[in-house]
């Protein structure tokens, strides 16, 4: 077919500039790098221990003296930072191991930064993992009870930053946390600690294979009273711009994957850096659907993951970190979008 422009307008050639890989990489939008990642490690107690955990297939169970080698393996992959979750000796309804300067947390930020100073080493601050009743806040007379919860999560971040860690990432969603861990750390001479918030986490049904890893799934109700209703858009800027306030310097969107549109409103409405948490559920999914030969797992790991950066993220948190790195080292040219 033949047309004619002189009655027509001009087709729209879009495909000019996708003919060669060249033309594709000048013209891309986004990039994904392994520096964007924060790779999740859970430490827990005991001597050469290296546990897959069932559900999350490439995910472990370390004990501290495995942890100089995920140092290792991080810096050559150029993966620049961790999150750690630690799974405590003993639990009991105070959550007393959360903040005991030996904690299993406290002594897994001094091992990383013993073999690797300039490894960026965050710590989950939350009571889920260290409670007998497994709620991220303290329970009283059957009920999460916001405030006095705060003392002991400001305690857990100041060992926390006490131990080494560089950054504090609050993850219980109780209100006002953000201001009394910000004090308490200013109190402690860590005013130069800062804070990466959980700030839009939401009560989700992709965090099952996380509940299994960190031992840390409520022994009665759920979590829906603290974290936020899925179906809320516009609470989830409040409780950003709120944490902001606060004295937040990173807020997170938590999960990412089902949450892009939460995530895109809030690269829109605030300037702070923004995190991203694709949340163990999210990585499950792909995984097993890999390993049945359903998807091709390295082009959908890659995908998801440019899609949450290409939504607003300036961190993402993933499981698939090690995985991804390897991938973009080996071809990066194939995988920006």
């Amino acid at each position: 077919m033949t047309v004619d422009i002189t009655t027509n307008p001009p087709i729209e050639r879009f495909r000019r500039l996708r003919g060669s890989e060249g033309l594709r990489r000048l013209v891309r939008e986004t990039a994904l790098r392994p520096d964007d990642f924060v790779y999740p490690l859970f430490v827990t107690h005991g001597q050469n221990v290296r546990e897959e955990i069932p559900s999350m297939p490439g995910q472990y169970h370390l004990s501290l003296d495995r942890l100089a080698g995920e140092a290792e393996e991080l810096r050559e992959l150029g993966v620049p930072a961790v999150l750690l979750f630690g799974l405590p000796a003993a639990k009991d309804e105070q959550g007393s191991e959360a903040y005991a300067d030996g904690g299993i947390v406290q002594e897994a930020v001094r091992t990383l930064k013993a073999a690797d100073r300039g490894l960026v080493v965050m710590t989950d601050v939350c009571l889920c993992e260290y409670t007998s009743y497994g709620h991220c806040g303290v329970v009283v007379d059957g009920e999460i009870d916001n405030d006095s919860s705060l003392d002991l999560l400001s305690r857990t971040a100041v060992s926390h930053a006490r131990a080494g860690a560089d950054v504090i990432a609050p993850s219980d969603m109780m209100d006002g946390r953000v201001a009394a861990i910000r004090s308490a750390l200013d109190d402690g001479n860590f005013d130069s600690t800062p804070i990466m918030a959980y700030s839009a986490k939401y009560a989700s049904a992709f965090y099952g294979p996380f509940r299994e890893a960190a031992d840390s799934a409520p022994q009665f109700g759920d979590r829906r009273s603290y974290q936020m209703d899925p179906p809320n858009v516009r609470e989830a800027l409040r409780e950003i711009e709120t944490d902001i306030a606060e004295g937040a310097d990173i807020v997170m969107v938590k999960p990412a994957l089902a949450y892009l549109d939460v995530l895109s409103r809030a690269r829109q409405s605030f300037d702070l850096p923004l995190a991203a948490y694709n949340v163990s559920g999210e990585y499950s999914m792909v995984h097993a659907a890999a390993r049945n030969g359903w998807l091709d797992g390295s082009r959908v790991v890659l995908e998801i993951l440019m899609s949450i950066k290409r939504a607003g993220a300036d961190i993402i948190i993933t499981y698939h970190a090690k995985e991804a790195a390897r991938w973009l080292s080996d071809d990066p040219a194939e995988h920006s979008a």
